[in-house]
């Protein structure tokens, strides 16, 4: 009974310790949330994925991607309170490795690592909760147009030169969560989009 009636006091303790901190905790950039157009860059981590549509109902290849690395901007315009319009200019970077299953004759012909590098200029809307403290989260879903550099789609010699042929514009919808942290001296936002 007398552990029971220490432990009673110490959770009691801890959230009264808890609750006192959480009335004295600084809000960083209070004035950034006010302004109606801001800019500013990001840096992330890719897998991309191939849409094959086949001819036939056989199912031939195989797609392996890898991580890939992007870097970009973002201009971020403030329609409400909780609503902004992004854009975020960027380039993209990754590799896929295709199996066909189908081929024989070893790795040299039954396999092809293509390598891409996007332009890519997503529209986005961006609809944010209040600010809880220091964090903020947000949905965030729009268009995107991509221009891959290293298409080769007018290239008719592909197989003989060992390159892929994908397409150069590719339209794609992006959906994502993430949450807004207010640091000090910038605002890290890290997020999950699909």
């Amino acid at each position: 009974m007398k552990r029971v009636f220490i432990a009673i006091i110490l959770v009691f303790f801890f959230i009264g310790h808890t609750l006192a901190q959480r009335r004295d905790i600084v809000e960083y950039k209070q004035n950034w949330d006010k302004q109606k157009v801001f800019w500013g860059y990001f840096l992330g981590l890719n897998k991309k994925d191939f849409k094959i549509t086949y001819k036939t109902a056989n199912n031939f290849i195989e797609v392996n991607s890898s991580i890939g690395f992007e870097v970009g901007l973002i201009g971020d315009l403030r329609l409400h309170k909780n609503i902004s319009l992004r854009l975020e200019p960027g380039l993209s970077s990754n590799t896929k490795t295709l199996a066909f299953t189908h081929i024989t004759g070893g790795a040299k012909d039954s396999i092809r690592k293509v390598n891409g590098t996007y332009l890519r200029i997503p529209l986005l809307l961006k609809l944010n909760t209040n600010r809880l403290n220091n964090m903020r989260p947000y949905v965030v879903g729009g268009v995107s147009y991509d221009y891959n550099f290293s298409s080769n789609q007018n290239n008719a010699n592909d197989n003989l030169d060992g390159e892929f042929r994908a397409k150069k514009n590719n339209f794609t919808y992006e959906i994502g969560l993430g949450v807004d942290l207010y640091l000090p001296y910038f605002i890290f936002s890290p997020s999950i989009r699909g």
